[in-house]
C-alpha cells in the first residue's frame, strides 16, 4: 500500500470534496483535523464513498504537530483556512491562513514531501477594470477593497511563492467560488444562494463574478498535483456570470421569485457598511454583508481558466447543475 496523502481542512466544503475525490481515485488520505472541528462533511464523505480516511489531530499553526502528522505521508493538499468576509477579531485569520501556512509548508519541507497542493484563492489575484477576464499573472491591486480574508490569501500566497522558489515542490491552485453539496458553515457563496431562496436579498446590485462547480474544484486539486509546474498559479474557474444572471438561475432552480429592484452601487455599498457597523458595535454576529465584500462583487470578479484547463485538464460543469445541487444539498437538510 502506498503512502497516504495528507489534506489539511478536510472537514470544510472544499477540503471534503478534495477528500471525497482522491478516495475515489483509489488513494489512502489522512485528514488532518483541528481539535473539535465538526466532521460531518468528511463523515459524509466517507458514508458516500464506503472508504475511510486516517484521521491526525494538529493545529496547522504548531510545526511539531505539523510535522508529526505529515511523516510517511507522500504528498500534501493545504486547505486548512478560515473563509469569512467578517469576524469580530481578525486575529484567528490571520493565525490561521498566514502563521498556519507558514508552519504547515515548512513541516512539509521538513519531512520531504514529493509535491504540495497549496489551497489559494481567486481573492489573490488582482482584478482588471471593467468586465475584462483577470488571469494567473494579473498584478494585486486590491487593497482598498481586501477584507482580512483577501489580505490573508495575498499574504499566505507570498508565503507558499518563496517555500517554492527555496525548493520546496509546491503547487498553487486559486479556486473561484465554488458551490455544490456539503457546504455545511456555510461559506459565503453558499449563504447567497440561502438567502435567495429565503426571499432575503432585496435586489440587485451592479457586479458578477466567477462560479465554479466544488467537485471541478477538487478534481483540480488533485490535476494540480499530478500534473502543475512547480511555482505556478492554476485559476480553478468555470463560469463568469452578472449577479443578476446567477440570482435568476438560483431563484429558477428554487421556485423563488428573483430580485429585480435594481440597487445603485453607492448604495448598495452604504447598506453594506450599515450592517457592517452594526455587527461590529452592536450585534457582534456575522453581517450578511459588508462593505469590502459587496465593493468587490461590484467589480466583476471575472476569471480567465484557460491555463488550468490547457495544462491540468481542468474540466467543466454546466452552472444550473452546480447550483442545482447546491438548492438540493441544502433542501435535504432543511437549511432553507
Amino acid at each position: 500500500m502506498g503512502k497516504p496523502v495528507a489534506v489539511t481542512g478536510a472537514t470544510g466544503f472544499i477540503g471534503s470534496a478534495v477528500v471525497r475525490r482522491l478516495l475515489l481515485d483509489g488513494r489512502d488520505v489522512r485528514a488532518i483535523l483541528e481539535q473539535g472541528a465538526p466532521t460531518a462533511a468528511l463523515d459524509e464523505v466517507e458514508a458516500e464513498t464506503g472508504r475511510k480516511v486516517d484521521r491526525a489531530i494538529a493545529d496547522v499553526a504548531d510545526f511539531e504537530g505539523m510535522r508529526r502528522a505529515l511523516d510517511g505521508c507522500a504528498s500534501l493538499h493545504h486547505l486548512a483556512a478560515i473563509y469569512k468576509t467578517w469576524l469580530p477579531d481578525p486575529t484567528p485569520i490571520y493565525r490561521v491562513n498566514v502563521e498556519g501556512t507558514t508552519a504547515t509548508l515548512l513541516a512539509a519541507q521538513h519531512v520531504g514531501l514529493r509535491r504540495v497542493v497549496y489551497t489559494s484563492s481567486i481573492a489573490a489575484v488582482g482584478l482588471p477594470e471593467g468586465r475584462a477576464l483577470a488571469d494567473e499573472s494579473t498584478r494585486f491591486d486590491l487593497f482598498p477593497i481586501a477584507n482580512e480574508y483577501i489580505l490573508t490569501k495575498w499574504l499566505s500566497e507570498r508565503v507558499a511563492l518563496q517555500f517554492a522558489a527555496a525548493g520546496l515542490p509546491v503547487v498553487i491552485v486559486n479556486p473561484a467560488f465554488p458551490f455544490g453539496p456539503r457546504d455545511l458553515a456555510p461559506t459565503p457563496t453558499g449563504k447567497i444562494v440561502l438567502a435567495l431562496l429565503r426571499g432575503e436579498v432585496p435586489g440587485i446590485s451592479e457586479g458578477g463574478f466567477n462560479c465554479v462547480d466544488v467537485d471541478t474544484v477538487a478534481a483540480g486539486h488533485v490535476l494540480a498535483e499530478e500534473k502543475g509546474r512547480v511555482g505556478e498559479r492554476y485559476i480553478l474557474g468555470d463560469h463568469n456570470v452578472t449577479l443578476r444572471e446567477l440570482f435568476q438561475v438560483v431563484c429558477d432552480i428554487g421556485g423563488v421569485k428573483a430580485p429585480w429592484l435594481p440597487i445603485p452601487s453607492g448604495l448598495a455599498a452604504g447598506i453594506g457598511l450599515g450592517i457592517e457597523l452594526w455587527a461590529d458595535w452592536v450585534s457582534h454576529e456575522e453581517p450578511r454583508g459588508t462593505y469590502k465584500s459587496i465593493r468587490y462583487a461590484q467589480r466583476h470578479a471575472w476569471f480567465d481558466p484557460t491555463k488550468a484547463r490547457r495544462e491540468l485538464g481542468l474540466p467543466t460543469v454546466p452552472l444550473r447543475a452546480s447550483l442545482e445541487r447546491a438548492v438540493a444539498w441544502f433542501r435535504e437538510r432543511r437549511m432553507v
